[in-house]
């Protein structure tokens, strides 16, 4: 049975299984839903994405979720954002255009030609400040990259961890 205090949102698209997946293998037990009241009623919402961020906005928007997820997110609700998850928290995207969420001040830059894009393997990640989601990982432990594209915070006290690829 599935723990309605964790939600992952189901948008119509994105990377449901590997999510699922990962949230059971550390003992969870997620409740998949494209109901916006269950979003209200979690204690942690996870927003997964592949693709493209238009793909997340539409979808998003047709489910009804955008205004209850700035809502739980305004509010103080725990929430993670795995890869265009947490692109479209920011104001927009340099991926066609596309508006976002605007949680977050600036933008998803792609990165500068001349580099290998998509960027796929393993890096060393920095924790610039301390979070939960680094409990446990040492300073400089690989994580692994698949993406295009970067997040471009117009404020930096919201960086957790950076990595090296074409730049900082």
């Amino acid at each position: 049975m599935a723990d309605n205090s964790l939600v992952i949102v189901d948008y119509g698209a994105g990377n449901l299984r590997s999510v699922v997946n990962a949230v059971r293998y550390v003992g969870g037990e997620p409740l998949v839903s494209s109901n916006p009241a269950d979003v209200t009623r979690a204690t942690l919402v996870i927003l997964p994405g592949v693709g493209a961020a238009a793909c997340v906005m539409n979808g998003l928007q047709s489910h009804g979720m955008t205004g209850v997820l700035l809502n739980y997110i305004e509010s103080g609700g725990l929430f993670l954002g795995v890869c265009l998850g947490l692109q479209v928290l920011f104001e927009s995207t340099e991926e066609g255009g596309c508006k976002c969420l605007g949680v977050l001040r600036g933008k998803v830059k792609k990165f500068s030609a001349g580099l290998k894009i998509p960027h796929m393997g393993w890096n060393q990640v920095r924790q610039r400040k301390k979070h939960p989601l680094f409990d446990g990982v040492p300073d400089e432990a690989n994580f692994y990259f698949v993406h295009s594209f970067f997040a471009a915070p117009k404020n930096s006290s919201v960086i957790a961890g950076v990595t090296e690829y074409g730049g900082t």
